[in-house]
């Protein structure tokens, strides 16, 4: 059982990012009741200018940095400048987030005819049509250098950053590292795309130079989320599952250097291996 001072370090996090249940639990042929953790997922909608855009399932936690970093990779907005302002509306059924955007930025998104539902697990959720969905690839470059030691050092040390994963065990994460100063930041959400783009957010409002440093995920690598990272800039995605034929290909195509299987001092790198070097 998590002691009180741990539990106040989760809370800190946010607004309802975990619940108590009551829960059965058999082990080793004897039965028990016992109070459990569980990660909270609730509907969060995006609204842009007043008009409701997209209903996420998402843990509620660093909501504005997540709307910041969605607005972005979505290509909604083209800059943190355009990200005018933000309120967030805790209701009874879930959370609202109103998020004002440049006028001809909310008129292209009208444009699209975009109203969608991202569930807990989606990819590509809410595209209508195959443009839509397969964006062009934006090509990104950097000198970033990465040890095989340097990653396994992170792989060692990440699972302490996850504190909503250590009570529920049901969160993703992804974090941000710097060659000199390992974990930097970590976002945890019961999504992977929306851990993404929260921590993107967050570094954004810190004007982060993303061919800097590396993100490493605790999740399989995706599309959306190697789309996502060339959204910003990024160019070594790690990922400690493996990756998808698709985003090896769009990590091939817009110069990102994709690691899956990084686990247990190993890894697989899929493409533009010459960031890595062993040690």
């Amino acid at each position: 059982m998590p002691n009180d001072e741990f539990l106040a370090s989760i809370l800190d996090l946010g607004w309802s990012s975990y619940q108590s249940v009551s829960v059965t639990r058999w082990q080793n042929g004897e039965c028990s009741q016992l109070d459990d953790f569980v990660a909270e997922e609730v509907p969060v909608v995006l609204m842009y200018n007043g008009v409701s855009h997209v209903v996420m399932l998402a843990t509620p936690t660093n909501l504005e940095d997540f709307a910041l970093g969605f607005s972005l990779t979505e290509g909604i907005i083209a800059n943190v400048a355009e990200f005018e302002s933000v309120k967030i509306y805790h209701r009874s059924n879930g959370v609202e987030i109103q998020i004002k955007i440049p006028d001809v930025r909310f008129q292209h998104l009208a444009d699209k005819g975009r109203n969608l539902t991202g569930r807990t697990g989606c990819g590509l959720c809410g595209a209508t049509t195959l443009k839509q969905a397969m964006k062009p690839p934006r090509s990104v470059s950097g000198d970033l250098k990465i040890s095989t030691t340097e990653l396994a050092i992170v792989l060692q040390n990440i699972s302490g950053h996850q504190k909503l994963n250590q009570l529920t065990g049901a969160i993703h994460a992804v974090a941000w590292v710097s060659p000199d100063n390992g974990i930097e930041e970590l976002r945890e959400d019961v999504g992977r795309h929306n851990a993404l783009d929260k921590l993107i957010g967050t570094l954004l409002k810190r004007d982060t130079d993303f061919t800097a440093g590396f993100m490493i995920m605790t999740s399989r690598a995706s599309y959306e989320m190697v789309q996502k990272a060339t959204m910003v800039g990024v160019t070594v995605l790690a990922a400690i599952s493996a990756p998808t034929a698709l985003a090896i290909r769009l990590a091939e195509e817009s110069g990102v250097t994709l690691i899956g299987f990084a686990r247990d001092n190993s890894c697989v790198i899929y493409s533009h291996p010459e960031r890595v070097i062993p040690s």
